[in-house]
């Protein structure tokens, strides 16, 4: 791998150590370099059958529940109940809009969900704006639907909307910059950033910018693109992916107030082909600690800690859609560690409370498998 991914990086340096040499001082450590995981082969060599549970419309989400059944969104404003008896429709959901990536988005539980019942959804309404909400599973029924947060103003597509709930009891949020880029890096606009939010859908205790109102004071970091993927490591960390434009899918570590670039910085290009600045001519933004060219479209971010895949403990999993397959990311971030070519886009990845690690297939006839070990 070059160490300079740039020319102007290297000639930075070049011209940095002699002058520090000059004045007897030692040259600054200059950061590691992300590293490129995009040309990284797939294996057709699997670990793992596939075993198919259910067919479904236009599968978009996964929610695992503590008993080892699931949920399972559709992005036409369907959802299902799957259990080893099939796969149950839920009413109660909201009227959407339906078109290209806009729709009935993630769905989440939250750790007191045996208690609670309260099911988080995501989804894009009829007016273009993502919302957050936030009812009951009573059987087959989702009950007590409330808007607990609304993006104001809309967009169109790139919608991001994936929930996790942290081990501080807060609810983190992506937002997509729909397709509006400028506006990730406007901080009282929704688009291209993560919020953090009380389960009541408040800005929480403990932001950056706690008491400045508005967009401000629920955001936690800013300067994102398309995030499909946000999800906790063990050690309490939080990790994100995102689309990039032509190029530049991005894997970042997510932390406090810190900007991550997007659109002033981005290791891909416009779709035109026109150059975007690197990560590495503007170290004020954080940079993605993997990225990939030729991208792979990242959908769907699960940490693995079971029985079933005893040599992923504490590792990532990635849904490819553009990659048309699965990757398998070591937990601190450092590499790619596995990728697998299953021969379909998947959309999202999940991982149950005894191990098992669930994919659906992004298609409008779309398959939900468990990856069983070989």
């Amino acid at each position: 791998m070059n160490p300079f991914p740039s020319l102007r990086a290297a000639l930075a340096l070049a011209l940095t150590i002699p002058v520090l040499s000059s004045l007897g001082l030692a040259p600054l450590a200059t950061p590691a370099a992300a590293q490129n995981v995009g040309e990284k082969p797939a294996s057709r060599d699997l670990p793992f059958v596939l075993k198919p549970i259910a067919q479904l419309e236009n599968p978009w989400a996964i929610a695992p529940l503590p008993d080892s059944s699931v949920l399972v969104t559709g992005k036409a404003g369907k959802m299902w109940h799957v259990t080893g008896g099939g796969a149950q429709a839920i009413s109660g959901l909201p009227k959407v809009q339906y078109s290209g990536q806009n729709g009935l988005l993630d769905v989440a539980v939250p750790p007191d969900f045996p208690d609670t019942r309260e099911v988080y959804i995501t989804y894009v309404a009829p007016d273009n704006a993502l919302h957050l909400a936030r009812g009951v599973l009573d059987g087959s029924q989702l009950t007590q639907l409330k808007t607990i947060w609304q993006q104001t103003p809309g967009g169109r597509g790139q919608p991001g909307g994936i929930v996790a709930f942290g081990p501080d009891g807060m609810l983190y949020l992506t937002v997509g910059d729909r397709m509006q880029p400028d506006t990730a890096q406007d901080p009282n606009n929704p688009r291209g950033k993560i919020l953090r939010l009380t389960r009541d859908g408040q800005p929480a205790p403990g932001n950056p910018h706690e008491g400045a109102g508005g967009v401000r004071a629920e955001t936690w970091t800013e300067g994102h693109r398309n995030q499909y993927g946000l999800a906790f490591t063990p050690d309490g960390k939080l990790w994100e992916h995102e689309m990039g434009p032509r190029g530049g899918d991005e894997l970042n570590l997510i932390e406090k107030g810190k900007n991550y670039g997007w659109n002033a910085v981005s290791n891909g290009r416009h779709y035109s082909g026109q150059p975007i600045p690197d990560h590495d001519t503007r170290p004020d933004f954080a940079a993605p600690k993997l990225w990939w060219t030729p991208v792979i479209a990242p959908a769907g971010l699960a940490v693995y800690e079971g029985r079933d895949f005893p040599d992923w403990q504490g590792d990532m999993l990635i849904g490819g859609l553009a990659g048309n397959g699965l990757a398998l990311i070591a937990g601190d971030g450092s590499d790619q560690i596995a990728r697998w070519d299953l021969q379909m886009r998947v959309r999202d990845v999940a991982v149950g409370p005894k191990g098992e690690v669930w994919i659906i297939e992004d298609a409008g006839d779309g398959a939900l498998y468990q990856l069983v070990p070989k």
